[in-house]
């Protein structure tokens, strides 16, 4: 946890804004993997792809 909290102040402390779109996305995309991998979503997920 403490990684996370790093990087935030790191893209606050330099003014990477940019990043944040993209690691919204990465995290989107790991739940996404993770409801695909065991649950009743999955064929309704493997569909939208």
């Amino acid at each position: 946890m403490s990684f996370i909290v790093e990087l935030l102040a790191f893209m606050r402390a330099r003014r990477k804004f940019w990043l944040y779109p993209m690691m919204i996305m990465i995290v989107l995309f790991g739940g996404l993997l993770i409801l695909a991998k065991g649950s009743a979503l999955a064929p309704f997920i493997y569909t939208i792809f």
